[in-house]
């Protein structure tokens, strides 16, 4: 390539001057639970570009994957000037973009976001450090030009109404919202909003101060939601922080963001599943969801419609009542692009499914998946959750299809263009993977995303009664509904007997110590997600286990690295990534 390069070689979606050495990442990278807020550093263990530090770069990568949280992560390094340089992407990419726009928009901190065409960003992924500008980005003493393009600035078709709080007429923090919002719609393609009935709300984890600032800006502009809103999981519980020992530095300014959510409007539901609240949302519904889990789920089981919004432009959303009409929006943009066959042993418990949804994201991490293999089995809900929460550790897709099982599996479909089979061996790898670790087991971890009732009283069951092991921890994280229905019908009581510690309002993924606790350092989950995440967010060594495994730990301690009795026989492979290919 040379500075002949074509105009459609690069387009500036956020446009800007930045200078810095290239850091090429060759997976996607979920900056939530695998960038340190603090340091800019790469702490997800499962990544290939782990220990590498951001602040100043130009770092490069396919797209990103994983939590909505990543846009907050990265407002929250663009304030404490930790930054990358630039994003330079090989396609369409969300979250991080986002978090660049409210960047850019309320705190005037300019990070240049590029999509470069294949051509533009292998040659760029050779060169040591680069140049960006408005127009170009310049490497290798000039021999490497690539001539950016202005994203599209056409009108979008607003209503009367979308222009009215444009144009301030609804008031500040209305119009903040809707600039975002068009912004954001702009990047994505949609020449349209959507009215949508109910949104639900990410941006509540404490990352850091970022979110705070971002919540009570908002709110100092008049902020309030026009539409039911729900609220994720917090980082704290919110009644009894201080007497469990939090720490006022981390805990006020934590709580000081639920409060600002709930006074402008939305519901303390404080629930990474809302899915699971009463009156779920209905299939064909138009919904503005963020939280990876809780929009896969939405669309793939519920049939409801949902595009995976980032962090702070789910709130946008909550104060507009509308959503960019992109994406899962369409029914184009719910088709499944490729197949993911699964190769499941007969007998298969529940500990599959948070490994079949861990896989299918690694098999189609750009990508609708339609799975197949699984028509005979009959999944619960809980195991679905499992499933999809798993799938968006690994996955940048909003949704996926199981033939069989989900709704418009044989609507939506479609015809993949390609199929990808998971074996038995790579179920079995992928298990050896995640399973690793020590056999000694201090903390039993329970409940990411949130477990429900049934789960809880499947814990309180299989422990009868009987006392943790000396030196165990047994914590589940749920929903308040959950705890309160746990209480009424006397599994709190049964599990508090056995010492097991129940905790609302905060998930495994924002847990801090001393909730969790100071001497834990080899945890056991049944959680795909949280197996995944983990590692990077506690420090600690975390395995996945099934939730035999769990209840062994924590009766005896122990639970030694092993398949599942329905991987057994699998034949002897490396723990790699997933080595399934295109066949």
């Amino acid at each position: 390539m040379n500075t002949a390069a074509r105009q459609d070689d690069g387009i500036a979606i956020l446009p800007g001057s930045a200078a810095g050495p290239i850091i090429v990442m060759t997976e996607p990278l979920s900056f939530w639970g695998g960038v340190d807020p603090a340091t800019s550093t790469v702490i997800d263990i499962h990544h290939p570009s782990h220990g590498a530090a951001l602040a100043g770069a130009i770092v490069m990568m396919p797209t990103s994957r994983g939590s909505c949280s990543g846009s907050g992560v990265l407002l929250e390094l663009a304030l404490s000037n930790k930054n990358p340089a630039a994003l330079v992407f090989a396609g369409p990419e969300d979250t991080l973009t986002l978090g660049a726009i409210v960047a850019a928009e309320m705190f005037g901190r300019r990070i240049p976001v590029i999509r470069l065409s294949r051509e533009a960003f292998a040659a760029l992924s050779s060169a040591k450090e680069a140049t960006v500008t408005p127009e170009a980005i310049r490497a290798e003493d000039g021999h490497l030009s690539i001539q950016l393009s202005a994203a599209a600035r056409d009108d979008m078709r607003l209503s009367a109404a979308d222009r009215r709080m444009l144009d301030g007429n609804e008031g500040i923090a209305a119009q903040q919202a809707m600039r975002i919002l068009c912004a954001m719609a702009r990047q994505q393609g949609a020449s349209e909003l959507v009215d949508v009935t109910r949104a639900h709300v990410d941006g509540c984890i404490y990352a850091g101060p970022a979110n705070l600032v971002f919540a009570e800006k908002m709110e100092a502009l008049g902020a309030r939601v026009r539409i039911p809103t729900t609220m994720n999981a917090i980082s704290v519980d919110h009644a009894n922080w201080r007497r469990q020992g939090v720490a006022p530095e981390f805990g006020e300014p934590a709580a000081r963001l639920a409060d600002a959510y709930v006074r402008m409007g939305c519901r303390a539901s404080f629930t990474c599943a809302p899915y699971a609240l009463p009156d779920p949302p209905e299939f064909g519904e138009m919904i503005g969801w963020s939280e990876s889990n809780a929009v896969i789920f939405a669309n793939s089981v519920l049939g409801a419609r949902t595009a995976k919004h980032p962090d702070f432009l789910d709130f946008c959303i909550a104060v507009t009542g509308r959503a960019p009409r992109a994406g899962a929006f369409f029914d184009e943009g719910r088709r499944a692009r490729r197949a993911v066959r699964i190769e499941l042993s007969e007998g298969a418990d529940s500990s599959a499914w948070p490994l079949i949804g861990y896989l299918a994201g690694l098999a189609s991490p750009d990508r609708i998946p339609l799975i197949k293999g699984l028509e005979k089995a009959q999944p619960t809900q809980d195991e679905l959750k499992a499933l999809c929460a798993a799938f968006g550790t690994t996955s940048a897709a909003a949704m996926l299809h199981i033939a069989g099982v989900t709704p418009e599996a044989g609507s939506l479909g479609g015809s993949p263009e390609d199929v990808i089979v998971i074996t038995r061996e790579d179920l079995a790898a992928g298990w050896r993977k995640l399973n690793a670790g020590p056999s000694e087991v201090d903390l039993v971890a329970i409940g990411s995303p949130h477990a429900s009732l049934d789960e809880c009283r499947a814990v309180a069951e299989q422990l009868g009664g009987r006392p943790l092991a000396t030196g165990v921890s047994v914590i589940i994280t749920t929903a308040r509904n959950a705890a309160e229905a746990a209480q009424a019908d006397g599994t709190a009581q049964q599990l508090r007997r056995s010492g097991v510690e129940i905790v609302s309002d905060l998930c495994w993924c924002s847990i801090t110590r001393p909730v969790f606790p100071e001497t834990a350092k080899i945890i056991l989950t049944d959680s795909g997600k949280y197996a995944h995440y983990g590692p990077g967010l506690s420090g600690c060594t975390v395995r996945l286990g099934t939730f035999g495994d769990c209840i062994e730990a924590a009766l005896t301690g122990s639970a030694p690295p092993r398949l599942p009795g329905w991987l057994a026989g699998a034949a002897s492979t490396p723990p790699p990534e997933c080595t399934a290919a295109l066949r």
